[in-house]
């Protein structure tokens, strides 16, 4: 249990995490829930991670000044502020988040960078392939929360409905779990491709594994939107048996890893 505590306070997603619970839960009617939750959420990541000897990160410090003045503006605003509020909270948080993101590339400090160093031997520090993979993944959870942001914006603007299936929840959790995947599969495959060029030969991810949550997520998906009446009989029923056969398929075609020089 602390082995996995201490995992998780090391990674980007103890930061994002809270980001991703507001925007999850961010709806009409919701507001103050969801405003609390993220923000009681980031308070607990930065104590445990005091308690346990890791540096509070930049994100983690964004995220509790960002949510901080969300809920004194709940505490003040008026009803049509709130009624606002809770209309665009998860687009304004995956927006704020992006931006975020984005200017710590700009600056040439990806948000990821403080996390790494706390994992990996400090000689590899200042080594190319490390700031690459930096880079590199802090760019997809870039795209990922502009992605969120912007199908979320469609959800509003032309569905009129904030917490549509498809533009609230599925195609934002979509994108949350793909960015989730491609953190955890880079720096494996960065490295042995990295090692491949040197002309040695370093097990290497398949590029499957970027997609082995996909199917239990249609699986999930399909029999929440059906039980929910979020989708027609048919389309729910679809989507739990394509899940179904997908997962038997990936468990049985994905290899768990192939050689660098093979790709």
């Amino acid at each position: 249990m602390i082995r996995f505590l201490d995992g998780y306070l090391r990674s980007p997603l103890s930061g994002i995490a809270p980001w991703i619970l507001m925007s999850v839960l961010s709806s009409p009617g919701r507001f103050e829930e969801a405003v609390c939750s993220a923000l009681g959420l980031t308070l607990l990541t930065m104590w445990l991670g005091k308690r346990r000897g890791i540096s509070i990160h930049a994100l983690e410090v964004f995220g509790a000044l960002f949510f901080a003045v969300l809920a004194v503006v709940g505490l003040f605003a008026s009803d049509g502020a709130i009624r606002w509020m809770e209309m665009w909270a998860g687009e304004l948080t995956n927006l704020c988040l992006a931006l975020f993101v984005i200017a710590t590339l700009i600056v040439r400090k990806p948000f990821t960078l403080p996390y790494a160093k706390e994992q990996a031997p400090e000689e590899y520090w200042g080594t190319p392939v490390f700031l690459r993979i930096n880079y590199v993944i802090s760019a997809v959870w870039a795209a990922a929360f502009t992605f969120s942001a912007i199908i979320g914006t469609v959800g509003v603007l032309a569905l009129h409905n904030p917490d549509d299936f498809w533009t609230g929840w599925v195609l934002q959790l979509a994108a949350i779990f793909f960015a989730v995947a491609f953190t955890e599969f880079y720096p494996d495959y960065a490295s042995a491709k990295e090692a491949a060029a040197r002309g040695e030969s370093e097990p290497a991810p398949s590029v499957l594994t970027l997609f082995d949550w996909a199917p239990m997520f249609v699986l999930i998906a399909g029999i929440f939107g059906w039980v929910t009446d979020a989708l027609p009989d048919a389309v729910g029923i679809a989507m739990i048996v394509v899940g179904v056969i997908a997962n038997a398929l990936v468990s049985k075609l994905a290899p768990s890893a192939a050689p660098a020089t093979d790709r």
